[in-house]
């Protein structure tokens, strides 16, 4: 899967949005397995948290492939954020704020559904968004030039080099959806009755900027993939393929940590357990 990561300087016109990978819900389901069995021993370890941040356009499948993916974990070993218009209250700190508290403590997994990159991703598409900050410096949209968003970059690889330092091991997915998949399904959410309740017309005020956001989107990614934080553009047409990409990547890169294991028992206890059973057998 390393062809998905992103170490230079990307286009995204010309990474794959269909990749079809055979038995890709058989493999699933035996990675998720083993991933869950993972995460018990990083819980065990306690000195590893993972945070896997989910980007992509409107339909890319992130909420489907939360599900799909970490169904076999521990439901205490992963917290799932869906991070939508800021609230009164997030308003009133700095934009990574919500994220910052947000984070897994070691031994679990956090998933971010939506994360700090719509801070450079719709907030550029819609700049006026950003007076909503109410930030000292910004005092109309034409405030919000290259060097306001140099900066906001500067930060955000700071944030993830500061958590990186600190235990966080961090994946970022992009699930590059083909514009004509997501008319599909799009589509789809009209057609069916039951999908009715996922549609908005935003949906299709968005898809109409979507040259835009592909834009954003690229800019972002080649900004801060990085080596303790890398980006991963995965092709998204596919779900089950997609979801498969996903698990493997991350399964396959916490395997490389040889530390995690499950503590050492003291010698003292260890020395004594048959005694401890005996005790229990006895009672």
């Amino acid at each position: 899967m390393s062809e998905y990561k992103v170490t230079s300087n990307i286009s995204l016109k010309d990474r794959p949005t269909r990749v079809i990978i055979d038995d890709a819900e058989k493999e699933l389901k035996q990675i998720r397995k083993k991933l869950g069995k993972l995460q018990d021993t990083m819980y065990a370890h306690g000195k590893y948290a993972v945070l896997v941040c989910l980007q992509g356009m409107d339909t890319a499948g992130k909420d489907s492939l939360i599900r799909e993916v970490f169904k076999d974990f521990n439901v205490r070993g992963v917290e799932v954020h869906s991070f939508k218009v800021p609230t009164e209250l997030e308003l009133k700190h700095d934009y990574i704020w919500r994220h910052y508290i947000a984070l897994p403590k070691r031994g679990k997994f956090g998933v971010f559904n939506r994360t700090h990159y719509e801070n450079v991703l719709v907030t550029r598409v819609h700049p006026g968004y950003i007076l909503s900050e109410n930030i000292p410096a910004v005092h109309s949209v034409d405030d919000i030039n290259d060097a306001f968003w140099d900066a906001r970059f500067e930060q955000i690889n700071n944030f993830e080099k500061h958590i990186a330092d600190n235990g966080t091991i961090i994946f970022k997915f992009f699930l590059n959806l083909s514009k004509e998949e997501q008319k599909y399904r799009l589509l789809r959410r009209l057609n069916k009755q039951e999908k009715n309740w996922k549609f908005s017309p935003g949906d299709l005020k968005e898809r109409k900027l979507w040259d835009k956001y592909q834009v954003c989107y690229e800019e972002a990614i080649n900004r801060t993939s990085k080596p303790y934080a890398p980006w991963y553009t995965i092709p998204a047409d596919d779900k089950p393929s997609a979801r498969y990409m996903v698990a493997k990547i991350i399964y396959d890169t916490l395997k490389t940590y040889t530390d995690i294991a499950e503590p050492e028992l003291e010698d003292d206890i260890k020395a004594n357990i048959e005694l401890y059973k005996q005790q229990l057998n006895d009672e």
